[in-house]
């Protein structure tokens, strides 16, 4: 790895503390998703991958209509932790929403239906290669992210209300902004126990 590349890949982290900042213009945010989006791998380059930005009052309302959900699911006695978690994901500047459209990967398993039963799978490898992409990419500039997993919970009321085909799953929700405080100490476990060489 490039020093630059292998610096970005290790400073990348789950950041929580977000504020409604950034410090690059949404233009420079909206070229990194296209550029990622372009040159990340696909199986049989089918380019399943599809990317929603949401920026100010839209961002907004992603986290609006997640606590709304959340509301009549989780008791309100234990609600608190909950609503400052979505304080805190409303609180940062944007979201990137990650889907993978199931017509793309239906149509491939319909074509080559030796692999039908791989193209889920191979689908979801895209779309966290995607999201490392984007993530990584955020960090050098000086943002802050973390990924979050409200699907399929919120699906169809994101779908709905930014008008998004049916056929798109949502994979992931990525709120970003410009860290207010350093993440925690990572830990790592020992690396030659999950790295075999042969010669």
């Amino acid at each position: 790895m490039t020093k630059e590349f292998a610096k970005a890949v290790s400073e990348r982290r789950s950041i929580y503390t977000l504020s409604k900042e950034s410090t690059v213009s949404d233009e420079r945010i909206q070229e990194i998703v296209h550029e990622a989006v372009k040159h990340t791998p696909s199986a049989f380059n089918s380019r399943s991958s599809r990317v929603v930005i949401l920026f100010g009052e839209q961002h907004n309302k992603l986290w609006d209509i997640t606590t709304e959900i959340l509301k009549t699911i989780v008791p309100a006695d234990k609600f608190e932790s909950t609503q400052q978690r979505m304080d805190g994901f409303r609180g940062a500047y944007g979201t990137v929403l990650y889907f993978e459209d199931q017509a793309v990967i239906e149509e491939l398993q319909a074509k080559l239906p030796t692999y039908q039963d791989r193209f889920p799978v191979w689908s979801q490898q895209s779309s966290g290669m995607l999201q490392f992409v984007i993530w990584t990419a955020l960090e050098a500039e000086g943002l802050g992210a973390n990924l979050q997993h409200y699907n399929p919970l919120i699906d169809e009321r994101v779908k709905a209300e930014w008008g998004l085909p049916e056929t798109w799953q949502l994979i992931a929700q990525m709120p970003f902004g410009t860290p207010t405080a350093p993440p925690g100490e990572k830990e790592f476990g020992p690396v030659e126990e999950r790295i075999q060489v042969f010669k």
